[in-house]
């Protein structure tokens, strides 16, 4: 009896086994390391190295074929090698398994059951990789998404690391990394040199998952690449259209148009108008540089959101010791001067007239009649000089300024060039992110001014500051951890903006109205409605994504 019942047992089991679809037929194994390197050729062309260790488990098939997905379809096979454990993989073809990549047979080195396998390929020469940088058409843009797997043939987690080698050449102070915050990943990635002296972007995931698709992006001076290899892409890639399911997309869309779309185009326009706070007339071109604005009157030209340029007269009648933060949230400002100091400028004056005004609503109209004037001072002063170049002027002398804090030996130095030129380096698109890069790995020697912006400062200073080494008897200086001080920098335009502008639309729109109101309509009748296309828009500045993997 206890025989037969055994010998049913094993029939089940064997049944089981050739009759179930993931035993039989699936990979399940786990990706204990993803490496991937990844090098932006001077060519124009994308270099792709990929060190994959698999441990294939228990009662699993074994692992014949690892496919890996590429960026697009301008690669050669001639142009891919590959190895397992230092044996090279000979067969090494187009994948039919995933739309775009290769497949890497394993051969008579196939990874049975319990066993790993360290597989390597590099990828040579792709094309069409470089697409321009939507914020800056002097950059060309490099994305990339490393190979991922199947959820279903994945097992445990990854040591994912991804390391982006910038074309030679590209300066220190060039490049820049797209903050994509993939999940898991450092949000600033590790600067560093390769052993040809390229500069690196690295990134590093100790407990990543395979199944997972990571972003990562960096964009430098296109001119370090042929312009010819910057891709141009086209009218439906830019729209993020599939040519294939385009039809049905706009079947759909269609209706929606109708009811919903045009109503929601013509807010949109209209708040983005608001925010065009410069009349046309400030664009028609004179001859030479305006010079002499100040870093504010700048921040003006370029039409920068008012929360910050406020934001940045607030640093400066801070540091003119004419007004002081008592707190933060909600911001409270209290005017410390009468009268107030001899240095300031009119609208400096202005400012703190209209703060000291009693209620919410009275201080906005004081601050956006405060706007008003010094938009139209700023038009008068640029009468009969070219917008273009006084606008190319002002944003050098930002990249200086920032030249001047980021080339600084020493923490002292660097604090006292960033206290000098601040004004200027609030003008740069990105000036969040550098002042986070440039300070967060380095003390910051606290400005006199600094008590009178922090109103928790004074109050903690024993806890939140140290002490410089002093030599022959001298008082040390204080200091902040220079990520607390970027934070802090970087907060007050969303503070300013949160305590007294409100919604920054409706702020900048009250001066609109004055300084750059809509055109009177002359027609008549009945008006007519146009069209647009109803897709989603490409999130990404340029891509070279690569395509799924994954098993059999």
């Amino acid at each position: 009896m206890r025989k037969r019942v055994l010998y049913f047992l094993i029939l089940a089991i064997a049944l089981l086994l050739v009759t179930s679809p993931v035993f039989a037929q699936d990979y399940y194994f786990s990706l204990d390391q993803e490496n991937v390197h990844v090098y932006w050729e001077e060519d124009g062309t994308l270099t792709i190295f990929y060190e994959l260790l698999i441990t294939n488990l228990s009662f699993s098939p074994p692992v014949e074929y690892v496919d890996i997905g590429l960026p697009n379809n301008n690669y050669h096979i001639s142009n891919i090698t590959a190895e397992i454990d230092g044996k090279n993989i000979n067969h090494i073809q187009n994948s039919s398994f995933v739309d775009i990549g290769i497949e890497l047979g394993l051969e008579e080195n196939s990874i049975f059951a319990g066993n790993s396998g360290r597989i390597t390929a590099w990828i040579q020469g792709i094309e069409g990789v470089l697409y321009p940088d939507s914020s800056d058409e002097s950059y060309a843009s490099a994305v990339f998404i490393p190979n991922w797997f199947g959820s279903q043939y994945i097992d445990g987690t990854t040591d994912v690391s991804v390391t982006f080698h910038l074309p030679p050449g590209v300066q220190v102070d060039e490049p820049r990394y797209h903050d994509y915050s993939p999940s898991g990943f450092p949000s600033v990635p590790i600067f560093d040199f390769d052993n040809e002296g390229r500069i690196t972007y690295g990134w590093r995931n100790l407990d990543g998952d395979a199944s997972t698709e990571y972003k990562f992006g960096a964009s430098f001076p296109k001119t370090y690449v042929p312009e010819s290899a910057i891709a141009r892409p086209s009218f439906w890639q830019t729209l993020g259209i599939d040519l294939e399911v385009l039809i049905p997309i706009l079947v759909t869309c269609g209706f929606f148009l109708v009811f919903f779309s045009i109503p929601a185009l013509v807010v949109y326009g209209g708040r983005r108008r608001k925010l065009k706070y410069l009349p046309p007339k400030i664009a028609i071109e004179g001859h030479g540089i305006k010079r002499g604005l100040t870093a504010i009157e700048a921040a003006i030209l370029l039409e920068h959101p008012m929360d910050k340029i406020l934001t940045m007269m607030l640093f400066a009648v801070i540091k003119k010791n004419a007004a002081k933060v008592v707190k933060k949230k909600p911001l409270k400002i209290n005017i410390i001067a009468e009268p107030p100091p001899k240095n300031l400028r009119k609208y400096e004056l202005e400012f703190l007239e209209a703060l000291q005004k009693g209620g919410k609503a009275k201080r906005r109209r004081g601050l956006q009649k405060m706007m008003v004037t010094l938009v139209k001072s700023v038009t008068r002063k640029m009468k009969g000089f070219s917008n273009k170049e006084t606008v190319a002027y002002y944003k050098d002398i930002v990249r200086r300024a920032w030249g001047q804090v980021e080339a600084a030996d020493t923490p002292e130095v660097r604090s006292e060039k960033y206290d000098e030129v601040m004004e200027w380096t609030m003008l740069d698109g990105e000036y969040e992110d550098r002042t986070r890069d440039v300070f967060q790995h380095h003390p910051v020697f606290i400005p006199m001014w600094w008590g009178r912006y922090d109103p928790g400062y004074r109050g903690t200073s024993a806890r939140r500051t140290t002490s410089t080494p002093s030599s022959r008897g001298a008082p040390a200086l204080p200091h902040l951890p220079g990520s607390d001080f970027a934070a802090s920098i970087v907060s007050g335009v969303q503070d300013f903006s949160a305590g007294v502008v409100g919604s920054l639309t409706d702020f900048t729109g009250g001066v609109t109205k004055v300084t750059n109101p809509p055109p009177v309509s002359t027609s008549s009748g009945r008006s007519g409605g146009g069209g647009g296309s109803c897709a989603c828009a490409c999130a990404c500045a340029g891509c070279a994504c690569a395509c799924a993997g994954g098993g059999r």
